[in-house]
């Protein structure tokens, strides 16, 4: 089973491509993607790492959790469905 996960504090710099390189070192990416706002197109500063196994992704935590990149500690966590009312104002 896939697990997605939430990878916070990325540079504005990081795109879609070098986030899934970053973490390709940890095992096979099914996606990544960075969000961003809808009206400026500008990176929110964090995004998704999606992994085609439990066991990868959560190397992929163990690897990169704190980890500096981008001259920026990133905040590696399993993503957390979205909730009733978030994202929303």
């Amino acid at each position: 089973m896939a697990k997605k996960l939430y990878v916070g504090n990325l540079s504005y710099n990081t795109t879609d491509d070098s986030l899934k390189k970053t973490f390709s070192e940890a095992g096979e990416v099914s996606s990544a993607v960075v969000i961003s706002d809808k009206f400026s197109g500008r990176s929110k500063g964090f995004g998704f790492v999606e992994f085609a196994n439990d066991s990868e992704a959560d190397k992929a935590i163990e690897m990169f959790n704190g980890k500096e990149i981008d001259g920026r500690p990133l905040k590696v966590d399993e993503a957390r469905p979205k909730t009733e009312g978030e994202g929303t104002g």
